[in-house]
Order: structure tokens, then sequence, then C-alpha cells
């Protein structure tokens, strides 16, 4: 019987489910790393910063994010891939807290330094473990789902900001209790992480997870309620044989033992997690609201565009979802590279045409203001239907399984890195140099992507794990 008809037959529905279960890892990532759009104003007025200050609160999250992929992707191998997750289910529940209830900005960043190491974790656990329990033929479909369950945290960030702030009137107004709004949005994400974290205890560990901590046995049981009991027994095998395990994982597998040098495919990893945040999307995500109202609109135009900017990536990453396991992987990386390089070229060109006033806002044109707009909705289009969720399909699936851990780590802290640095400096380059010279930073890193896709990356699509190679 053919894998793809057990699966069928037995178990697809428990796959769906528990990869649904680690998606919200994904949602809370994404709704972590929202939230802070709509409060900037709020931490900017509570805690008495500057530009650097603000970039520095706003920033703190991805320093948090940078640790905890790196640890979690080792970890894991230690402990568990659900294990992890639980760990950062905890982390996301302390942070949502802490931030929203913080006096002063040391006290602020220490927790969202802490959802960061969350934030950190889920990214890299979330795909890796969906890849771990997937069957080839829909693996891409379930690991794109994760993007999915990010956008849908974004947006859900961003429908309680808005929402939050309408009912108040402003991120700085008080709302229940005596407490600012901004407060109440970073609270709001508690609800979302207890869930995760209960419903976490419902899903079993990865069995290849199992398998490299030498519990085969266990790996066995797991993989019969995955893929039905005749199957389970050659999977094992396969793993133990991919693995070639006379020893655990460890960070000296990232070097070829012939060469000694790192993996060809680690650099690979490392690309493709590093270019994914220097086509600067986060700015659109973390800065939202303070980049439209540079350019003119009020807060509550700006929190709704926000929205709207959500939706369209909803959309985006839903058409990915359908298709991903039919074309492939590199060609939506093609795709998006240049479709992300002409829209931020025409963002460009919208904000090279205006000017500033004595309050230092961009001032555009209707027209002008209206091509920025539709150029920013459909550069947010193109990266959440392709580097959006298929970076994180590659990064899940791409390593042999005896490097999955170690190049999961170093590929997500090089991924946070790169985001914090993109993060911190966009309010000090805003500031410096204006938006559009900030844009065409973005727009040469996403014209780059083109050629490094094309020369670096192979495809993936329909092959086991087992079948990778480094």
């Amino acid at each position: 019987m053919s894998q793809k008809s057990a699966v069928r037959q037995d178990n697809l529905a428990f796959i769906v489910f528990i990869s649904c279960v680690a998606t919200l890892g994904g949602f809370l990532f994404g709704f972590d790393s929202g939230v802070i759009n709509g409060t900037v104003d709020g931490l900017q007025t509570a805690f008495n910063t500057d530009s650097a200050g603000t970039g520095f609160n706003v920033a703190s999250m991805l320093l948090g994010s940078a640790v905890g992929a790196f640890l979690a992707g080792r970890m894991a191998d230690q402990f568990g891939r659900r294990a992890i997750l639980i760990m950062a289910a905890v982390l996301f529940i302390l942070s949502a807290w802490g931030s929203g209830a913080a006096t002063g900005s040391l006290e602020f960043i220490l927790y969202r330094v802490i959802g960061g190491l969350a934030v950190g974790a889920a990214s890299v656990m979330t795909p890796a473990y969906i890849s771990e329990i997937a069957p080839a033929h829909i693996r891409g479909t379930l690991t794109t789902v994760q993007q999915v369950a990010i956008i849908v945290g974004f947006f859900g960030a961003f429908i309680s900001n808005y929402f939050l702030a309408d009912i108040s009137g402003s991120s700085l107004a008080e709302l229940w209790f005596g407490f600012a709004t901004w407060r109440w949005m970073f609270w709001a994400e508690l609800v979302p992480a207890t869930i995760f974290f209960l419903a976490l205890f419902f899903i079993p560990e990865s069995p290849r997870g199992l398998v490299a901590a030498g519990k085969t046995d266990k790996a066995e049981k797991v993989l019969g309620r995955l893929f039905g009991a005749a199957e389970a027994g050659t999977k094992v095998k396969e793993i133990l044989s991919s693995l070639a395990s006379d020893h655990k994982p460890s960070f000296a597998d990232l070097r070829a033992p012939e060469t000694k040098k790192i993996r060809t495919i680690v650099w690979v990893g490392i690309g493709l997690a590093v270019l994914q945040q220097l086509v600067g999307i986060n700015v659109v995500f973390y800065y939202g609201s303070v980049l439209w109202q540079a350019v003119g609109f009020t807060e509550s135009d700006a929190l709704l565009i926000n929205v709207i900017s959500a939706g369209v990536s909803i959309v985006a990453v839903s058409i990915t979802l359908l298709l991903i396991d039919r074309v492939g992987r590199k060609p939506f990386l093609v795709v998006g590279s240049v479709g992300m390089t002409l829209a931020l070229a025409t963002v460009v060109v919208a904000f090279s045409t205006g000017s500033l006033n004595e309050e230092g806002t961009l001032i555009l044109s209707d027209e002008m203001g209206v091509l920025a707009l539709i150029a920013a909705n459909v550069y947010v289009f193109m990266f959440n239907g392709t580097w959006g969720p298929v970076m994180w399909v590659m990064l899940g699936e791409m390593f042999p399984n005896q490097i999955r851990g170690s190049g999961l780590a170093v590929s997500g802290l090089a991924q946070w890195g790169a985001n914090f640095a993109i993060t911190m400096t966009f309010p000090i380059l805003l500031v410096a140099i204006g938006l559009g010279a900030t844009y065409s930073i973005y727009a040469i890193f996403a014209a780059l992507s083109v050629g490094f896709v094309v020369k670096m990356v192979k495809e993936t699509r329909g092959k086991e794990l087992e079948e990778m190679s480094g």
C-alpha cells in the first residue's frame, strides 16, 4: 500500500489536526510581531523615547527571536520538538502580560525579549514539526499553513488594535480599568497564547525527533498513528538509515566531512533567511501606522490600512497554499523576487515625488499617494504569496535529518538578526535619508534575491525528508 493511500485511509484528519495545533505557534508569531504596530505612539509617549529609543523598543523582541530560533533548533534535538513549542507557549503568555504591564522602557524591553524567545522558537519549530509529521505529497501545503497562521496572527493583531483604539479614541487614551489602550493591545494576546499552551498536550512528539533521540519504539507508535501500522516500521528504518547515526546531531555536522567546510546547503539556508528580511517586509508590518502617518494619513486611517494589507496577505498565501505542492518551491521564489523588485521600485518613485512640510511629514499628491498605497499592497501580496511562506517551507524540509536542528538554528539566528537590523534602522533611516531612499535599499536586495534563487536554490517538491542531501 502506498503512503499516500495509507494516509488517506487511516490518519489524514489526525495529521491535519496536529498541524493546525502546531500552527497556533505561527498565529502567535504573527500576533506578537504585529501588535507592536499600533502601540508605537503609546510607547513613545509612555516611556518618553526618541526615534532610536523607539526603534529599540520595537526591535528588542527580535533580539530574543534570534536567540530563541538558535537555541530552539539545537534544544529540539535534546528535548523534542513538542517540548520546545510548549516552552514557547509559556513564554508567549508571560510576554503578553508583562509587555502590557510594563512601567518603563527597560522593563518593557525585558518582556519583549521574552516574547522574542517564543517567536524565534515557534518560527523554526512549527515548520520543522509539520515537515516531520506530514507525508511528502502534502508537506508543502501543510507547512504553508504556518504562513497563513502568521498572517492571520498579524491580521488579528491589527483588527484588535483597530477596534480597541476605535473604542477608546486612540492608542494613548484610557480604555478599561484606567489602563491605556496600548496596554490592552498587548493583553489581548493572552487568549490565543493560553489556547496554544493547552492544545499542545493533545499532539504527539515528532517521530523523526524521537528517532534522533534514540526512542525508536515511541517513534514507531507515532508513525503508526500518522501513516498506519503497515508503514510505521518501514519509515523508522528509512529515518535511521538517513541519520546514519553513530552519533547524535551536533553543530559539527554542518561541516562537510570531506572538506571540513560549511556545507553549501547551510549557506543556502542562511541566504534564504537573510534575504527574506532584507527586502524590508517587516517595516510594513511593524511600522505600518508610522509609515502611513508619515505620508499624511490619520492614525485611524493608518490602522485601517494595516488591516487591509493583512487581508491582502491572507489572499496571497491562500493561493500559495493551493498551488505549492503542484508548482514547487523555486518558481514561487523567482516570481516573488521579480514582483517585489518592481513593486518596491514603484513605491520609491512615488515617495520621491513628495515634499516635507514643517512637521517633517512627507506630503504626496493624491495620485502619488494612491500609487504608493497600491504598490505597497502589491509588494505585500507578492511577499506573502512567495517568500513569506516558501522560505519557511524550504527551511523546514531542505536540510538532511542529521543537520535539520543545527541548520534551522543557524538559519533562524541569521533570519532574526537581519530582521532586527532592518527594524532597528528604519526609524533612523526615515529621519536621516527619507522614505524614498530607505525603500530603494529594500528594492536593491529584492533584485539581488532573483539571482540567488536562480543560482543557489534547489527544488524540494515531492521529496521525502530522507532524500534531502547536504
